[in-house]
This record gives C-alpha cells, structure tokens and sequence, in this order.
C-alpha cells in the first residue's frame, strides 16, 4: 500500500493519497482545491487517481473533489448520512456512491470501511483502512477527518456559529460523546490519521504532530478522559474559538458545488497608478499586502492592509467579501500564490492585480496617501490618564476575557467591519491586540471606515502586561 501525506500550513489542513501498487490505482482523502500535487505525487508513483473521498462537507476551505471528479474522472465516495440536510447536491453528472455506516469499497487491494462517526458534523465519517495485499487481514489504520485529531477531537459548535442552525451545539456534542465511545473501542494500535493540526479552526487544542495511534489518543486525548457525557459536553463547549465568517460560505459550496480553477479568469497585471487604486476602492475591495510597518507609514486612501503571511488566508476569509470585486497591491513574484490563497477558500473574484509601492509617486502632502501612527506604551499612558483616547482591543474574546486593558473596550477584529459604526469618531482610536499583526489590519479597516485619527499600540497587550509586570519592581526603586 502506498500512503502519501499532503499538508497546507495555511489552513492547517491534511490529505492524503492512498494507493494500491498491485493494480496502480489510488484515491485522494479529503483534497483540497488545488489538486496539482495529488497529481503529480500518482504520477511520480505510477498509480492512477480512480476515486476521491471526504470525511464531512468541509466548512475551512474548498473542496478539491469535485476537480478530480471532473478532470480525472475519479468516482466520489461521499456520505449519505447525517438526514436531508446534509446531501452533496453537485453530484450530478459524475460517477459516484453514497456511502453509509457499515458499507465497504474497495480501491485495488484496499479496503475502506465505513464508520459514521457524527458530533463535528451530522454527516461526518471515518474511514477504516485495510490492505488487502498483507498476510494479516487487520485494519491498519483510520482517516479521522475533523472527528479525532492528535490531542482534540472536532469542534460541535460550527453547525449553530457557521451555519445558523440554532441549538444545535449542545446536540452535536451529544452526539461527539457517543462517537468516542465507539472509537475507544477500537483496536490500540490501529494508526490515526486526522484532517488538520495546528492552528485549525476546527478544534480548539490541536496538536502539531500529524498522526498518532488509537492507544496513544486513549492516554493523552483530554476529550478521551471523560466516562460523564454531562462533564464532557461543559469541557467541549468551553473556549471553542469564533467561527470565521467564511466558514457559511465554504459548507455552502462545497454542498452545491463550485466552479473549476481552469474556468476563473486570471487577474489583469496593471501597470502603476494612484488613480487606477482609487477607481478600484470605489469598485470593489483593495488589499495592500505589505508588511504593516511599510502600510502604515504611507498607503493610499480606501486600501485596507492584509500582510502576506500564514494569517493571511484566515483574515481574508474573515474580512473580504465573496460578492464583491478583489484588487491586490502584490508583487509580481507573489501574485500567484496569493490568488491560489484565496481560491482556497473560494474567493475567486480577483479582477487585477498592481505592484504595492504606488505611494511612492505621491508627495508628502498628497491628499490621496494616508498613514497611521505606530505608537508606544509611554504614549499609551499618557492618553488613557487623560481620557483622550478611545481604547479598541481587537482580540478574540478568549484572550479578552483572560485580560486586557482596562480602559479598552471589544470588537473582535472579524466583526470589526460590522461594528465599526457603534464606535465614536470624536476621540482617536487606538487598536491593539497580543503583539501587533491583528491591530495593523483593524487600523487599515478603521481608515476605509472614514475614521481619520487612528493608532495602532506596538509590541500589543503582551508588551503592555510586560510593562504592568515590571512596574512595581521600577515603582519600589
């Protein structure tokens, strides 16, 4: 049996490519929308793409499956759990089965069992590995999806916060409990390959390592300690994160289906202008991507800031939206991979592109260029002493409530654009957040909503506790 391990660092999201050598057939486990390197990876093995599978319908990016479906022509082995609801509706036209609990297919000598394991999702399933070219007819594994993850198990509350299916968090994680039990049961040994790590929304304590086994999530899987579903639901439910707001989106097509990667238009490369920038803000949404230290010394007028880095995907997701029009100020050598980015999570609208560094055309005095002040904690203290300054803390409500600033009042930065109009336009705002990143893209959204006096705190809440914890040491001298 040929395993591969396919891992994107952006989304935090794994796939795999399972291939059977004898008969030069594989399938691809949860792909996601750029399905280049599955194919790439069969070729270099010399096996063939002949099916493709989800464990759930994914609600952090796009779905790669239907690309196979169509370019290769893989049969989708999907799930037929989970009640009307949860169908995959783009099916049509492509070879396909439904599966359901208990039922086996089989890809070369390798079969794969069913087990419907709900509590993330309604419809979700495992799947239980078997190689059929060994002596031992024992599984050898398990794809876990977003059910258990190495040291978490899936989140229950994305039906109700992505969703919109209200009252349903408490069910869901009912339904979890009980999906664990039947996974204890399983074999110790068998091996454990989940559909994400690190830094996924879709849990709340994921680990980095990329697979386990049965035995070991048994002894160190906190959600695998409970024998009280009463305690386990509490414990579930407790500082589950905020569901990113394209989270409706992505469940949505990847239901109904989207449009193939080689059917968008690619974006036009225009050549350096102000007023082209300006006309673009007025059509549409202008992202600057440059380091927030280059933006907010000078940017141009209606452009918000969302660095190119690994945040980048998790913010644009939040904060751009799917019915509008996109422009990047990028340069050239990576307009590309931020486009594939943002075809990721379905935001396909990028109608052109424009190296970043347009300001430098301007004058000091340009009316057309903006900026913003980077300020320090000695600044800090003189304003919130005075009363002169409104406070933002940009943080999700996690780290709000585990401390902030007391003169600070609270808008995550994702529900920034919706809130900003509750905040008051007679005072400067000053945004922080834990160390800088997430208040340099708050003050770039502050500006585009008209407000005209806006500072971001530098080093963020960590500096300032830093600051407090040093205090009475300076104090007593």
């Amino acid at each position: 049996m040929l395993l591969k391990y396919f891992y994107d660092e952006k989304l935090a999201q794994a796939s795999y490519l399972v291939g059977c050598q004898a008969t030069g057939e594989a399938i691809i486990v949860d792909p996601s929308r750029n399905v280049e390197p599955y194919i790439k990876m069969a070729r270099a093995n010399g096996v063939r793409i002949v099916g493709v599978t989800e464990t759930h319908i994914h609600a952090d990016f796009l779905s790669g499956s239907q690309e196979l479906a169509s370019r290769l022509g893989a049969t989708l082995y999907l799930s037929d759990e989970g009640g009307p609801d949860w169908k995959y509706e783009y099916v049509t036209g492509y070879e396909h089965r439904f599966l359901r609990n208990g039922d086996v297919f089989t890809i070369g000598n390798i079969h794969f069992e069913v087990i419907h394991s709900p509590g993330h999702t309604p419809e979700h399933i495992s799947l239980l590995i078997t190689d059929g070219g060994t002596v031992t007819k024992d599984p050898l594994g398990i794809f876990t999806g977003d059910f258990v993850f190495v040291g978490d198990v899936g989140r229950p509350d994305l039906l109700e916060k992505a969703a919109g299916v209200h009252g349903s968090s408490e069910k869901m994680a009912r339904k979890m409990y009980r999906s664990l039990q039947q996974f204890k049961n399983l074999p110790d040994y068998l091996q454990v390959w989940p559909g994400h790590g690190a830094g996924s929304a879709c849990g709340k304590a994921l680990g980095a390592i990329p697979s386990s086994t049965i035995g070991y999530e048994k002894r160190t899987n906190w959600a695998l300690q409970y024998d009280n579903e009463a305690g386990f639901i509490e414990a579930l439910l407790a500082g589950q994160p905020e569901a990113p707001s394209y989270f409706s989106m992505m469940k949505r097509l990847n239901k109904e289906g989207a449009q193939q990667i080689r059917s968008i238009a690619a974006p036009l490369r225009m050549a350096v202008s102000i007023d082209i920038v300006l006309e673009w803000a007025k059509q549409g949404i202008v992202i600057d991507t440059r380091p927030a230290s280059e933006f907010a010394k000078k940017h141009i007028q209606g452009v918000i800031n969302i660095p190119y880095n690994k945040s980048f995907i998790t913010w644009a997701g939040w904060l751009l939206d799917y019915d509008r029009p996109l422009y990047l100020l990028a340069s050239n050598d990576v307009v590309e991979i931020i486009v594939n980015d943002l075809q990721s999570i379905g935001l396909d609208h990028v109608v052109a592109t424009m190296e970043p560094y347009i300001d430098e055309m301007a004058g000091e005095i340009d009316s057309r260029v903006m900026k913003y002040e980077e300020v320090t904690m000695d600044k800090l203290d003189v304003a919130t002493q005075s009363d002169r300054i409104y406070v933002l803390d940009v943080r999700s409500m996690g780290e709000w409530e585990e401390g902030h600033i007391p003169q600070a009042k609270h808008v995550m930065l994702g529900h920034l654009q919706e809130q900003a109009h509750k905040i008051p336009h007679d005072k400067p705002i000053l945004v922080y957040c834990k160390t800088g990143g997430r208040s340099a893209i708050a003050a770039s959204l502050l500006q585009v909503h008209g407000f005209k006096e806006v500072q971001s705190l530098v080093g963020g809440y960590e500096e300032w506790r830093k600051q407090q914890e040093l205090r009475p040491a300076r104090d007593a001298n």
